[in-house]
């Protein structure tokens, strides 16, 4: 779908601003104040988008050339364009926490979700080169590795899981790459956040027992506290979708290299595997048991 005000998008005249024009089925838009079809050259698509950069980055290093290596590229430079895309959400819902919005930092979450889901199913799309596919290119790819992606441990610090001798296995850490990394282990998490409401709310904080006895009041006066109890789902959501994640990556990684050591020079999926139990919100998991 193409926005408004690019090209490809028609102009028309009607009093609902919007229409569909004609039978390509384009949208045309209707502003008094302009004419679209006639600002020719100020904007383009392919502009707008910063294309001719974007495409460019897709660039295979093998020689001899490797089939699958652009796919390859391609499908890691798309995960990282969505953490872009999670930081800035994940930071708005909760900020949408801290002041008390509820409402927005739902549907900022709900939005995450989509998108996590997207990622797990993307994983699909790598299954479908070979492992002798994979081991046209592996061996220049070192001492590269997905454990240096900056953006997934900025999700994790935020989501809640925040360790600091990550930062000191990263190999070759720009400066700025440093300073986000400390910056996220210094600001609040979500978890953080959704404490903090519930202490907002009136509701104990003090201590894990505390906050599991408050969920329950929560859990229990559904009437009273529902947009909390919702939120935590959301979080639980969250969560589950990450563990989703790195379940469907290790399974990749063993289909395609079994048990070999990482090209960063991890355990590769023996260390993957022992990350998928991970939990962003213990709590809110164990609250089950209380309930």
């Amino acid at each position: 779908m193409i926005p408004s005000g690019l090209p490809g998008v028609a102009t028309a005249s009607g009093e609902h601003g919007a229409e569909l024009a004609g039978g390509d089925g384009e949208l045309a838009v209707t502003d008094p104040g302009r004419s679209f079809g006639e600002e020719g050259g100020l904007l383009t698509y392919g502009g707008y988008l910063r294309l001719t950069e974007l495409l460019a980055l897709a660039s295979p290093q093998s020689d001899p050339p490797a089939h699958d290596e652009l796919l390859f590229i391609t499908v890691h430079q798309v995960y990282e364009l969505w953490f872009t895309q999670m930081l800035f959400e994940l930071t708005a819902a909760r900020e949408a926490m801290t002041e008390g919005a509820t409402w927005r930092a739902r549907h900022l979450l709900r939005r995450v979700h989509a998108i996590e889901r997207l990622l797990v199913a993307q994983v699909e799309i790598l299954e479908t080169m070979t492992p002798q596919d994979f081991l046209e290119f592996r061996s220049g790819l070192a001492p590269a590795s997905g454990f240096q992606s900056v953006q997934y441990r900025e999700l994790e610090f935020l989501s809640g899981v925040k360790d600091r001798a990550f930062i000191a296995r990263f190999r070759s850490l720009t400066q700025a790459e440093r300073d986000r990394l400390l910056r996220r282990l210094a600001e609040p998490s979500l978890w953080d956040a959704f404490v903090a409401l519930l202490g907002s709310r009136g509701l104990a904080t003090g201590s894990d027992q505390e906050i599991i006895a408050s969920l329950k009041t929560v859990a229990h006066d559904r009437a009273a506290h529902d947009d909390v109890w919702q939120l935590a789902e959301d979080l639980v959501t969250h969560d589950e979708l990450a563990g989703q994640w790195r379940a469907r990556h290790v399974a990749m990684v063993e289909r395609q290299i079994g048990t070999k050591s990482g090209t960063g020079g991890s355990t590769g999926a023996p260390y993957l595997r022992k990350r998928v139990p991970l939990r962003y919100y213990p709590l809110l998991w164990e609250l089950r048991d209380h309930l």
